[in-house]
């Protein structure tokens, strides 16, 4: 079961969050304020941080900032009251995984949740397998039963990153960003040169495919 730590300083919010959780089969570790849950994660493994930004004492900015500076790397999804882009902003920079706003939308939060989870176990397995396919990140390999493709760095991380988030768009300069670093002087051509790469190596994969998503970029399909 995953244990879930609930850092939020109103009781009432607090407590509406953990039945959530226990309904969707997680385990609740709740905290008043940033010093608690210090102390909570001193003495449980936490799977995830729930966090509000504004608690007394230490708040969301400065304990994600810690846990950062702490080398935990566990997800942090932060629920706040502020919905101004400067506050966002200041959450992904100190370390957050993801963001919302209240008042929270039970359902969306559980999605959140589940995506976070998920993101994180392929993280640290650096592994993602669909069906009988396996991505390998440590050896940039993709294998299928017997056969064992090992791939271009480049190549074999557009297509893990694509993976990793089924059905998610991502940009083209999104893309050559991330992969290819913002200093690159390459262009899209880049980009489509190697979508069509891969397209070639795994045309006969019915597991996955990647689809052209006409005037934004590119997004991966599971299949299995």
């Amino acid at each position: 079961m995953f244990q879930i730590l609930v850092a939020e300083d109103d009781t009432n919010t607090r407590k509406l969050m953990e039945a959530v959780l226990k309904e969707h089969g997680f385990h609740p570790l709740p905290a008043c304020n940033g010093n608690e849950a210090l102390e909570i994660l001193d003495r449980h493994h936490v799977d995830l941080a729930l966090l509000d930004i504004m608690m007394p004492g230490m708040d969301g900015y400065e304990l994600t900032r810690h846990l950062r500076a702490s080398d935990y790397t566990l997800p942090i999804l932060m629920v706040t009251a502020r919905q101004l882009p400067e506050d966002k902003r200041k959450g992904f920079l100190v370390g957050t995984d993801d963001y919302m706003t209240k008042p929270v939308d039970e359902e969306e939060m559980i999605l959140r949740i589940k995506a976070l989870l998920r993101r994180a176990q392929i993280v640290n397995e650096r592994k993602i397998q669909i069906g009988d396919v396996i991505l390998d990140y440590d050896s940039f390999t993709v294998t299928r039963q017997e056969e064992v493709q090992t791939l271009p760095q480049k190549e074999f991380c557009l297509l893990y990153k694509l993976l990793s988030y089924p059905g998610k768009i991502f940009t083209r300069m999104q893309l050559m960003d991330e992969i290819w670093g913002m200093e690159s002087e390459s262009d899209d051509n880049t980009i489509n040169t190697h979508i069509n790469r891969l397209r070639k190596r795994f045309e006969g994969y019915e597991e996955f495919s990647i689809e052209t998503i006409r005037g934004l970029g590119y997004k991966a399909v599971k299949r299995q």
